[in-house]
């Protein structure tokens, strides 16, 4: 059967805080582990006012020391804004304390704009352009110490921290494929090169000591409530997101609203119905029919939800319906 995950924006809420988005991101964590997810990860956004997971690798050690067994990690780490070595020392501590639960997804974006970059890296030496190598690297910290090998991360070396590529192209497909790492597209916002990113990193793959065989993980939009009507206003907090990011104004999530879509000039509406197009907004039958063409459309090794939903007990809902959904699929045929 397909595995689910969680992938958390720890979103920040119209009239809350962040203390109120990372008390959230823990109880839900221990709702997903309760209902076999099987990780959870957090991703880096920068100078975003709806998005309290700035701070990746602490927000990950919160989560972590809150759960037992569920794998936690970063969805991703945008590489570009730091040095190898200090995520190498950041998760070479995480997995010290959190042993074979540590993952750590690698973004070549910089999650926020260009003065919010420059703020973050103090210069633009380290750019995207050299993603691979800083990979590269940053795989090399993680190996057992060779004889006179004088740098090194501590914690991290000789760690088993799986690292993942994250991509919305076929760049991220094909490094994932030559290094032999498990690929995370993020079709829950850029549906666009899905299917081309999939199969170039299969076609391409490379066997390595982590992976032996391609691993694919998709992005998925996840608003599942009792009914059609109920998931399409769960949907619009993340559709007013959408076109407000999109317009140059992030903003906090905002509460749904009636009847959004509808209203959207037709130029949003279009481009937030190709951005959200991989989605399942309904109630559990519409969910698991779209759950079912999805997987079999892409062949998805693993599924990363997201949901995006402004009230706390609805979001955890919309979990636990996916998770009942996900019991009655059928498996899909090799």
């Amino acid at each position: 059967m397909t595995p689910f995950s969680v992938l958390d924006l720890a979103p920040i809420v119209e009239g809350g805080t962040a203390a109120d988005s990372f008390r959230n991101s823990l109880n839900l964590a221990q709702h997903a582990e309760a209902l076999g997810y099987q990780r959870y990860w957090l991703a880096e956004h920068h100078g975003m006012r709806g998005i309290a997971s700035a701070a990746t690798a602490v927000v990950i050690g919160h989560v972590a020391a809150g759960t037992k067994h569920i794998r936690v990690g970063a969805g991703g780490v945008m590489l570009p804004n730091h040095s190898p070595m200090v995520i190498a020392e950041q998760f070479g501590t995480l997995e010290s304390l959190f042993p074979g639960r540590i993952d750590l997804g690698l973004g070549r974006a910089p999650g926020s704009d260009q003065a919010t970059a420059r703020a973050l890296r103090r210069d633009l030496q380290s750019d995207s352009d050299r993603f691979p190598q800083d990979v590269v690297e940053l795989q090399h910290y993680f190996a057992a110490v060779e004889p006179g090998q004088t740098l090194r991360a501590v914690p991290g070396a000789g760690l088993n921290v799986p690292l993942w590529i994250l991509g919305s192209s076929t760049f991220g497909a094909q490094l994932a494929a030559e290094l032999g790492l498990p690929y995370a597209f993020a079709s829950h916002f850029a549906p666009q090169q899905m299917l081309s990113a999939i199969a170039i990193y299969r076609a391409r793959f490379k066997p390595s000591k982590q992976l032996a065989k391609p691993y694919v993980m998709l992005g998925f939009n996840m608003f599942a409530a009792d009914t059609d009507a109920a998931g399409r206003f769960l949907f619009s907090s993340l559709q007013q997101a959408f076109v407000n990011l999109r317009s140059g104004r992030p903003s906090l999530l905002q509460p749904p609203v009636d009847g959004f879509a509808e209203r959207l000039h037709p130029g949003d509406a279009a481009m937030v119905n190709s951005a959200l197009s991989c989605a399942a907004v309904g109630s559990p039958d519409t969910v698991r029919q779209a759950l079912r063409n999805f997987i079999e459309r892409t062949g998805a090794d693993e599924l990363m939800l997201t949901s995006q939903i402004f009230d706390h007990a609805a979001r955890k809902r919309s979990y636990e319906i996916a998770a009942e959904v996900r019991e009655s699929l059928l498996p899909v045929s090799a």
